[in-house]
């Protein structure tokens, strides 16, 4: 059967997403130009025809996986509700302990950010963009009255930091925080920095 001719879009995504799962499953150091052709069944010359070097590749491929992350976190916090509710479930979907996906990704990713800055550029660009999201959204809380927070951006900021550090526990050292407590310490958390009488429970939302 004749191969579908793909545009170069369509073909440069298909190669973003074999990429994605390649380091998902190999790491950014093992993963090669050749687990991503071989994943498609083309050659080494057609991935470097588009990303011209594995670095470029990488850094490419978690932009994609960023994108990704962000449309989500936009459609969550976008819903016609409250912005308490729409705060628990974009900070419920981002927790380790949530539905969203990659944070092995995103760990690999922080990892390598440290020896290449196009990709430390990427994994900046994604925690800038997140936290101004989740501090806007607190921001309209506050203005309707729904709670109270001096600090929007610090909130959304050490939000941030304790749900990428359980990541780090959950993802990295399975068993040493369960799941159940990790989300009650998120829950306890976002009920703190909007000066909630208690925190919302799992069920609520």
């Amino acid at each position: 059967m004749a191969r579908v001719r793909l545009s170069v879009q369509e073909r440069r995504e298909e190669l973003l997403r074999a990429a994605v799962e390649q380091i998902e499953a190999r790491g950014v150091a093992a993963v090669r130009i050749a687990d991503v052709a071989s994943t498609l069944g083309v050659s080494n010359a057609l991935v470097l025809y588009h990303f011209s070097t594995k670095e470029k590749l990488v850094a490419a491929a978690f932009a994609y996986a960023a994108e990704d992350d962000l449309a989500q976190l936009s459609k969550l916090l976008g819903r016609r509700t409250t912005a308490l509710r729409r705060l628990r479930s974009a900070v419920r979907w981002y927790a380790p302990t949530g539905q969203a996906k990659g944070w092995r990704l995103w760990i690999e990713g922080w990892a390598a950010a440290l020896r290449e800055p196009a990709l430390q550029e990427v994994t900046r660009d994604l925690d800038r963009r997140w936290k101004a999201a989740i501090a806007e959204v607190i921001a309209e809380g506050v203005a309707a009255g729904e709670f109270r927070c001096p600090d929007p951006m610090g909130a959304a900021l050490r939000l941030t930091a304790l749900l990428d550090g359980l990541a780090v526990q959950l993802t990295s050292y399975p068993g040493a925080v369960s799941r159940a407590r990790a989300q009650e310490w998120v829950d306890e958390a976002l009920a703190r920095e909007l000066g909630l009488a208690e925190a919302p429970s799992a069920g609520r939302s």
